[in-house]
C-alpha cells in the first residue's frame, strides 16, 4: 500500500505511522540517526543523504526566497529489519520558502506508506499534508508533481519496507 486511499484510509494511516515511527525509533537494530541541515533558498538543486546500514535516505530539493532555514532528517530500521524509515522536517513548523521541485528516495526498500505536508505540526498546530495530487510516490522516491504542486513542503514522512531474506 503506497498511499492511503479515501479519508478513513488516510485517518487510519494517520494514527498508524507516527506509532511505527515511534516503536522504529524505540527499538531500532541499529541506532536511529537524526542530522540537522540546511535547507538553502536560491534556485539551485541540494541533496542530503544519511545512511544507516545497508539504507539509505536523500532529500533534493530546490527552493527560492527567505534565507536557510534549520530542517532535520530522521531514519530508522526496526528491530527485526523489517522497516526502515525515513522523516524530513522543518522543526518550526511551517517553511517560508517556496520549493520549485522536491524528491525523497529511498534506496534498500521499498516505500510501504510515504505523506508530504505543507505544514508540520508545532506550536499546537497540526501537520497540513499536501493534496494527494501534488505529489507522487513510486516503489522508491516521494516527490512534486509538475505542474500540481503549490511550492509548499514542510515536512515528508516515508516508512519502507526491507528486502526479506528467505531461507
Amino acid at each position: 500500500m503506497a498511499a492511503p486511499s479515501g479519508r478513513s484510509g488516510r485517518r487510519l494511516w494517520a494514527a498508524l505511522v507516527p506509532a511505527a515511527l515511534l516503536c522504529l525509533a524505540g527499538r531500532a537494530a541499529e541506532e536511529p540517526s537524526t542530522a540537522d541541515f540546511d535547507v538553502r533558498p536560491g534556485g539551485e538543486v541540494h541533496s542530503f543523504s544519511r545512511t544507516l546500514g545497508d539504507y539509505t535516505c536523500t532529500f533534493t530539493y530546490s527552493a527560492q526566497g527567505g534565507t536557510n532555514e534549520q530542517w532535520q532528517m530522521n531514519i530508522g530500521v526496526s528491530e527485526d529489519n523489517q522497516l526502515f524509515s525515513c522523516s524530513v522536517w522543518r522543526p518550526q513548523g511551517k517553511s517560508y520558502l517556496f520549493f520549485t521541485q522536491f524528491k525523497a528516495e529511498v534506496k534498500g526498500a521499498k516505500i510501504e506508506y510515504a505523506m508530504a505536508y505543507s505544514q508540520a505540526a508545532a506550536g499546537g498546530q497540526s501537520d497540513v499534508p499536501l493534496k494527494q495530487e501534488e505529489f507522487e510516490i513510486t516503489e522508491t522516491t516521494v516527490s512534486h508533481r509538475e505542474g500540481k504542486f503549490r511550492f509548499e513542503l514542510s515536512k515528508l514522512m516515508i516508512v519502507a519496507k526491507t528486502p526479506r531474506d528467505e531461507l
